[in-house]
C-alpha cells in the first residue's frame, strides 16, 4: 500500500512511544478529563502497531484492503488519537480539542468522526467481538487483511470477550491477533484482587489461541512478538503484553489512581517534565 511508513529503528519506535505519552498527558490535562494510566501502559505497544505492523495508509483510511485495529478498551483514546494524529490521519494541532464539545475527538473511540478508527468502542468487552467478526469476513472475502485488538486486563472480567474467544477459536481465526495490556490493575485496584482473570495464557490456550508473552514496553520484544503472531497459520494469536499502568510518570506507575485521574498544574509541570526527559534520552539514541 501507498502511504505505509513502517520502520524497524528501535530508537525511533522508543522516540514515537515518548511523543505518544508526551501528547496524551497534554490532552488529558486540557480537558480536565480523561484516562491516563491505561493510555501510558500502551505507548510502546502503539508505537510498533502503527509505525512497524499495520499495513495501512494514512492518505487511504478506508481502503478494503488495509489492517483492522479494535481499541477494545476504547476510554484509552489519549494514546490512540495521538498515535493516529502522529500517522498523519489528522492534524497534531486537533489533539487540541479532546473531549471538547465542538471537537470531534471524543473520549472514547468513535469511528463515524475520527479518521483511522476502525470501530467505535468503549463499553467494555465489545471490542474483540467485532475485531472477530471483521476476521471472518476477511476470511469471507478472501482478503489478506489482519485484524489487531487491544483489551485491557480487567476487561478479561466481560463474559463477552470469552464468547468472542470461543469463536476465534472455533473458526481458527489466524488473521486476527488480540493484545492484552496487562498492568494488572483497574479503576478501583488490582485486577488479581477484584476478579482475577489469572492464568490468562491458560485460559486463551483452552479457547484454541496461540499464546505469546512478552515486556509491553520492550520495543524489541514486541515486534518480536508480533513476528511469532504473522507466522501463526492455524489459529487466533494473542500477546499478553506485561505492562506498568501510568508507565513514565514516576507518581503515576502502578496506581490505581491515575486510571481516569486528571493532574493539577504542580502534578502536570512535574509528569511533562519526566516524559520529556525520556523523550530526550529516546532522541539522543537515534
Amino acid at each position: 500500500m501507498n502511504g505505509c511508513l513502517k520502520t524497524d529503528n528501535l530508537a525511533e519506535l522508543e522516540l514515537i512511544a515518548a511523543e505518544i505519552r508526551k501528547s496524551a498527558l497534554d490532552m488529558v490535562y486540557r480537558a480536565s478529563s480523561g484516562h491516563i494510566g491505561g493510555s501510558f501502559s500502551m505507548c510502546e505497544l502503539l508505537a510498533a502497531l502503527y509505525f512497524n505492523e499495520l499495513r495501512i495508509d494514512h492518505n487511504c483510511p478506508a481502503d478494503k484492503n488495509r489492517d483492522r485495529f479494535v481499541l477494545s478498551k476504547g476510554h484509552c483514546t489519549p494514546a490512540l488519537y495521538s498515535a493516529l494524529a502522529l500517522r498523519g490521519y489528522f492534524p497534531k494541532e486537533e489533539l487540541l480539542g479532546f473531549r471538547d464539545i465542538d471537537s470531534h475527538l471524543s473520549g472514547h473511540a468513535e469511528m463515524r468522526h475520527v479518521k483511522g478508527v476502525d470501530m467505535s468502542t468503549g463499553s467494555l468487552g465489545q471490542g474483540l467481538s467485532a475485531a472477530v467478526g471483521m476476521a471472518l469476513a476477511g476470511r469471507i472475502d478472501k482478503s489478506d487483511y489482519r485484524v489487531y485488538a487491544v483489551l485491557g486486563d480487567g476487561e478479561l472480567q466481560e463474559g463477552q470477550i470469552w464468547e468472542a474467544s470461543m469463536a476465534a477459536g472455533n473458526f481458527a481465526l489466524s488473521n486476527l491477533c488480540a493484545i492484552v495490556d496487562n498492568n494488572n490493575i483497574q479503576i478501583d485496584g488490582t485486577v488479581d484482587e477484584i476478579m482475577s482473570p489469572y492464568p490468562i495464557d491458560e485460559k486463551f490456550a483452552a479457547f484454541g489461541w496461540n499464546v505469546i508473552c512478552c515486556k509491553g514496553h520492550d520495543i524489541a520484544d514486541i515486534l518480536s512478538a508480533f513476528d511469532k503472531a504473522r507466522a501463526c497459520k492455524d489459529k487466533p494469536s494473542v500477546i499478553i503484553a506485561s505492562t506498568i499502568k501510568g508507565k513514565g510518570v514516576s507518581f503515576m506507575e502502578n496506581s490505581c489512581a491515575w486510571h481516569g485521574n486528571n493532574p493539577n498544574e504542580e502534578q502536570y509541570n512535574i509528569a511533562a517534565a519526566e516524559l520529556s526527559d525520556a523523550a530526550d534520552k529516546a532522541r539522543e539514541a537515534l
